[in-house]
């Protein structure tokens, strides 16, 4: 096995030109996927560069490096629009995951479980991708291509996260449902973000679904039908399984496809409650 660690992210970019050569970065996916045999693949271990850790805040953006650790967003003094990444990234195994894995890594690892995924999407965030060619940003939603599949190409790195401002005051909210409350793979997970048009109105809203279909959902009917109701409607009494139709959820170890569902419905409506209580 060939192992490198570059010391900075030109020498990194460099050494991915070839596109012969698996990242590493936090690997707490990495090596539990391998436990029991040898590695064979070449491996890049990016996780020295500091260069891609930390938030930083621009005009535009808050830009989160691809290297900044679940537990540095969960501690991190963001706006309230991200609450919801923020219960997330305290969700994401446990402690000692959290200190080590990546928010890049989430992405890149593109699992259809991965908790890092719905919030981003009701971010609006868009994926940072470098080569020795240059830069790219591209949305999340168009990131993420299938089942563990996304749109990296073998010479780039994710070298952040950028996440628009002007919404930072927005409602934001995560729930996950597992067997229990840490280190488990999650059933359903639903992340929120509703903007106020003021007076209790609903400007905008974004709703997604993930560990339901191999890539996480946007509820965009659902988020469609909510824009212009007040918090005081009774909006969780609007959901129904007809705004759950672009899912695909599947049988296996932890859950039915049919509960998947039941689960999807409550959460999405638990979250509705929430945000009408916050207002």
């Amino acid at each position: 096995m060939q192992y490198l660690a570059p010391a900075d992210l030109e020498g990194a970019l460099a050494a991915v030109a070839d596109g012969n050569w698996t990242v590493l970065a936090g690997g707490t996916d990495f090596y539990p996927a391998r436990v029991g045999r040898p590695l064979t693949e070449p491996v890049i271990d990016i996780s020295g560069l500091d260069e891609l850790r930390g938030i930083t805040v621009t005009d535009d953006s808050y830009r989160i490096g691809a290297l900044t650790r679940w537990a540095d967003i969960r501690e991190a003094d963001l706006p309230r629009a991200f609450d919801g990444l923020r219960l997330a990234a305290a969700q994401v195994g446990g402690i000692q995951v959290q200190n080590a894995g990546t928010i890049a890594g989430n992405l890149c690892n593109a699992s259809p479980a991965a908790d890092g995924i719905p919030p981003l999407f009701t971010l609006d965030a868009s994926v940072e991708l470098t080569s020795q060619a240059g830069r790219r940003l591209i949305p999340l939603l168009a990131f993420l291509t299938g089942y563990r599949q996304t749109d990296r190409r073998p010479d780039e790195l994710v070298t952040a996260v950028i996440v628009p401002r002007g919404v930072e005051e927005a409602f934001s909210d995560f729930q996950k449902l597992g067997s229990r409350s840490y280190l488990v793979i999650s059933i359903v997970m639903v992340a929120t973000v509703i903007e106020s048009a003021g007076d209790g109105i609903i400007g905008e809203a974004r709703m997604a679904v993930g560990a339901c279909s191999p890539v996480a959902q946007r509820l965009t009917q659902l988020e469609s039908e909510l824009r212009g109701l007040k918090s005081s409607d009774r909006l969780e009494d609007l959901p129904t399984r007809d705004h759950l139709t672009g899912l695909a959820p599947i049988d296996d170890v932890r859950a039915t496809a049919s509960y998947r569902l039941d689960a999807t419905l409550a959460l999405v409506r638990r979250s509705l409650r929430r945000f009408a209580e916050s207002t």
